[in-house]
């Protein structure tokens, strides 16, 4: 017999969400080598024994952070590459991506900040390029080279990483939608 998932109660959501919230807070000035359990359990007013029920430590606490951040764009983009794309499908995936960032804009912020961790980075930088490229090749009127397929990627997700951080430190002003056809536009040298 297969065991169900334990439904958390009320109090361990709330307990889980104000110590993740305290490390997010905590790593907008300085980065997770920084930040120690103590001053987590501070900020978020919990006791030490409440935050290592749930977590080893505040790396385990970062990664937790980062896995529902992957498993987002695991199940939601990269999950998507067997769909037909065309524009429009393209567009709905960009402004849904937009609507997952811009909900969860505080962690977001902070995981592709300089306070960061690096390697989750690359790993969803490197993620986001290897998807381009297959979209590229599947669904480009370009017919690229192995290499220029690369290149181009690469420079693509370049591209909309530094215009997504831009969007999320300039306070999101510019609506979804907006920002949505931007990301297309810029994307139609290589579609």
């Amino acid at each position: 017999m297969e065991k169900r998932p334990v439904k958390e109660s009320r109090k361990t959501r709330y307990t889980k969400m104000v110590i993740r919230n305290s490390l997010i807070e905590l790593m907008r000035s300085r980065p997770i080598t920084s930040v120690t359990v103590k001053e987590i359990c501070d900020f978020a007013d919990v006791s030490r024994p409440a935050f290592y029920t749930h977590y080893k430590d505040q790396y385990d606490l970062l990664q937790s952070i980062e896995r529902e951040t992957s498993s987002y764009f695991e199940n939601a983009v990269f999950a998507n590459k067997t769909k037909k794309m065309g524009a429009p499908g393209i567009r709905q995936l960009i402004e849904d991506v937009l609507l997952y960032i811009e909900t969860n804009n505080d962690s977001v912020q902070v995981l592709l900040s300089e306070n960061g961790d690096i390697d989750f980075q690359k790993k969803i930088f490197l993620r986001f390029v290897v998807y381009l490229q297959y979209m590229m090749k599947n669904y480009s009127k370009k017919n690229l080279a192995e290499e220029q397929n690369e290149y181009y990627s690469i420079y693509t997700v370049n591209g909309i990483i530094a215009v997504v951080h831009h969007w999320l430190k300039s306070g999101m002003k510019m609506p979804k939608h907006e920002l949505a056809n931007m990301i297309i536009e810029l994307m139609g040298a290589i579609f």
